[in-house]
């Protein structure tokens, strides 16, 4: 398992008591109290922590190295019925961009996110999450598939944006973006938008358009990363916890905007730390939403989406 700097003291306390348990098991010393105590401590230090957290900690938390991703997802609802689909039928097929049919109970649905790698090769493989042209192409193409034949989407957001490449750009990156935002605006079947991890800029937005936008508590949104930000607005990265407190990016802070719909309780420690518990939180509210979208026309759910997002920024004073 792996820590980031402001859960060391968890770190502490938990080899406190794996020693403590194995003290237990190699002799004949009853450290059963002990345990407790450091158990107790344990839980309350986790409470205190993760109840406290700011908005680049929360950051940190959306790009942990154990959080579960899109394909993670996908398989913990789907099982063995996901039925991956490849290539956008013009340039290649996108590894950063996965999407396919799969089905949670007995109702299907076309799964499209972006997907990250593990460790240094698969990162290579799927490009860290960072689409090309291709990639939003391929999401397109299966989100009109999918509304040809009635299959509802359900699209999940995990990247630090789409890929910035001169190559990416030379083949229209900017337009397969655009492109998919309209298209999406239109979409004659309910479109369910969950943010797993990061949702940056562009990248996020050609996936994100929906009838429902859900985030995880411990998940970020926004138009630019805190890095980005604070290198743009004061020419260092040092100001990126600053740059992430301005920027509202946050799961609570997208909600009091009304930008998002809904948050989904993570467990506690992120939902790395009890992925079973998050894949199930994600299922319930994927699940929930569409019963709420499942009997409206298409004619109402394109007026709904349209009226949703002209609605955004609207200021009354």
């Amino acid at each position: 398992m792996e820590y980031l700097d402001f859960e060391l003291p968890i770190k502490e306390l938990q080899d406190q008591l794996e020693k403590c348990q194995i003290i237990g098991k190699e002799s004949d010393v009853d450290v059963t109290e002990t345990c407790k105590k450091i158990e107790k401590k344990l839980v309350e230090t986790k409470k205190d922590i993760y109840k406290n957290l700011t908005a680049w900690q929360r950051v940190q938390l959306s790009r942990h190295p154990n959080r579960p991703y899109t394909l993670d997802h996908v398989k913990a609802l789907c099982g063995d019925t996901f039925l991956e689909l490849h290539g956008d039928r013009n340039v290649k097929d996108d590894k950063a961009m996965i999407g396919g049919l799969g089905k949670i109970g007995d109702q299907s649905f076309m799964f499209i996110g972006q997907q990250k790698g593990y460790n240094t090769k698969t990162r290579q493989y799927r490009n860290f999450g960072m689409s090309n042209p291709e990639g939003y192409r391929k999401a397109l193409r299966l989100m009109k598939s999918a509304e040809k034949f009635g299959i509802p989407v359900v699209s999940l957001i995990d990247t630090p944006g789409a890929y910035p490449g001169l190559e990416a750009e030379e083949r229209g990156q900017g337009e397969a973006i655009a492109r998919n935002i309209l298209e999406m605006t239109r979409l004659k079947v309910p479109i369910i938008t969950v943010i797993i991890g990061e949702g940056a800029s562009g990248g996020a937005l050609g996936i994100g358009v929906g009838d429902k936008v859900l985030m995880l508590e411990n998940t970020w949104y926004s138009v630019i990363s805190p890095e980005s930000c604070s290198s743009i607005l004061w020419r260092s990265w040092e100001y990126k916890e600053q740059a992430a407190e301005a920027l509202k990016l946050t799961a609570p802070d997208m909600k009091k905007l009304k930008l998002i719909d809904d948050i989904i309780k993570e467990p506690l420690g992120g939902a790395h730390s009890d992925r079973e518990t998050t894949f199930v939180a994600v299922k319930n509210a994927i699940i929930k939403n569409y019963e709420e979208l499942k009997n409206l026309s298409p004619k109402e759910l394109v007026n709904q989406r349209m009226d949703k997002y002209a609605d955004m920024g609207v200021y009354k004073g």
